[in-house]
């Protein structure tokens, strides 16, 4: 009797938990109750292979990953600002697992110091040749939902590509320059005494990453604004881009976390170790990129499913 009363209670709380998801709408939901889009979304994420998509997401950028980087730090010797490299040494010191950066550290201060005339076009075309790819196979990736949206032609595709590209590449360096040179600029601060309390070094630092998350942010939503065909656009501002950027956070915390303190990839493996590492690294951000995607796409079909 006990039993069959737990699970009546239990029962009776989901259908009151269904009932309340029927009537309210999160923000920037579009007014469509909670409930539908659930609904949506958890088809997309069961029947939708979205881990055969990242993989495919996954693989494409991460061949495009070293030629995109190679051009950009081919052209951080050209930089003239003061202690702008070693800067930037210390930023990517504090970002990559000590055990990926023991790896390519040497490589790294070559690449960061040494100008290199004869590669730089060179670095440039094959960056821009992988990187559209990239972003393609991303937008390719996109289009495989089993929601029924507008897809891009192969030409359109291309050509939003380089759009993005050169988005994203501004994105990149605002973001480099403000984790880079707002500490150089807090440190200043400091030596002229503007700075007098450990705490107000502590909030302009916050500040500081507060920014560059919002650069993340900025980021994700422009993908998923841009990327979809031109009458499927949904809003800038998006849940997906808000839950991306989160998922993003703690799945780089904790990835990073794992890799410091249980990785044995490589004592395993050895160097092929760190492109292991990178290759995972970017299939679980290829897995998030998509979950947010398909969010955006539940919520434009829950609307399309409710205005007919």
């Amino acid at each position: 009797m006990g039993t069959n009363q737990t699970f009546e209670r239990v029962k009776k709380l989901g259908e009151n938990i269904v009932e309340r998801a029927k009537k309210i709408s999160l923000p920037l939901f579009d007014d469509v109750p909670l409930y539908d889009v659930a609904l949506f979304f958890w088809r997309s994420i069961v029947d939708g292979s979205i881990t055969t998509r990242a993989s495919a997401i996954a693989f494409s950028f991460f061949v495009a990953l070293f030629p995109f980087i190679i051009f950009l730090f081919t052209l951080i010797p050209y930089i003239k600002i003061p202690n702008f490299q070693d800067e930037l040494f210390l930023f990517i010191k504090q970002i990559v697992p000590s055990s990926t950066f023991t790896t390519i550290e040497k490589t790294l201060i070559e690449i960061i110091t040494i100008p290199r005339n004869d590669r730089l076009w060179l670095n440039f075309l094959a960056a821009l040749f992988f990187a559209t790819n990239g972003l393609a196979a991303m937008m390719s990736a996109f289009d495989a939902t089993i929601h029924s949206i507008q897809r891009r032609s192969w030409w359109s595709q291309r050509v939003t590509a380089i759009y993005m590209l050169i988005i994203l590449s501004v994105l990149l360096t605002v973001a480099i320059a403000l984790l880079t040179g707002g500490q150089e600029f807090i440190k200043y601060l400091d030596r002229i005494n503007i700075i007098r309390d450990d705490f107000l070094v502590v909030l302009l630092t916050i500040s500081k990453w507060i920014i560059t998350v919002s650069l993340f942010f900025f980021a994700y939503s422009f993908l998923y604004y841009m990327a979809p065909a031109k009458k499927t656009k949904w809003r800038f501002i998006s849940a997906g881009g808000t839950l991306t950027t989160v998922l993003s956070i703690l799945g780089l915390i904790g990835f990073t976390y794992y890799i410091n303190n249980f990785s044995q990839y490589n004592a395993l493996y050895g160097s092929i170790g760190t492109l292991l590492i990178i290759l995972l690294l970017m299939y679980m951000m290829s897995l998030i990129l998509l979950i947010g995607f398909e969010l955006n796409a539940s919520i434009y079909q829950a609307r399309s499913a409710l205005e007919e």
